[in-house]
């Protein structure tokens, strides 16, 4: 190595040094005043508490028999995470219709049959309004596409997708 290539490594050496040693200090005082002026009022901010609180609280909370579970309350679900309305619950076959089956029937969607078209319903309806029930209800795999059990909306009542089935087909 020469004299040349010598002096050159050790410049080198000592600026790439001095800017990792600016880039540490510029990052300490960075954190400083972070610390002393956003965290404080980080911590004060309700939004933000409630925020932390939401994805750091316990996720769920179980009655254990034989101990005391006065403190455990059940609440009706008004929200979803995020703050996001939780779904509603339709109460009559036509809102059944409207938030679970018209996605795929109103047009005919991975070969489920259109509301409305008597001629894609009537092979079904011949084999009996029973086994449309099960299929509704339980779900089903055939040829022209699936049928998803209760559309997708396993919170609604057998009676209630009886009716929407009904519904579809006077349709």
């Amino acid at each position: 190595m020469s004299k040349h290539d010598t002096h050159f490594f050790n410049i080198f050496s000592v600026v790439l040094g001095m800017l990792v040693v600016f880039a540490l200090v510029i990052f300490a005082f960075a954190r400083h005043v972070g610390y002393k002026h956003q965290f404080t009022t980080m911590q004060t901010d309700p939004m933000v508490v409630q925020a932390i609180e939401g994805r750091t609280g316990i996720p769920a909370r179980v009655a254990v028999a034989g101990e005391d579970n006065s403190a455990l309350v059940i609440r009706p679900v008004v929200a979803s995470a995020g703050g996001v309305p939780a779904m509603a619950v339709p109460t009559d076959a036509t809102e059944v219709y409207e938030v679970a089956c018209k996605a795929c029937h109103g047009v005919g969607l991975a070969g489920a049959p259109k509301s409305g078209d008597a001629a894609a319903w009537a092979p079904r309806v011949a084999k009996g309004k029973d086994l449309l029930y099960e299929h509704a209800i339980k779900g089903f795999t055939g040829q022209a596409g699936v049928m998803p059990a209760k559309g997708g909306r396993t919170d609604l009542s057998d009676d209630l997708i009886k009716a929407t089935v009904d519904h579809i087909i006077a349709m």
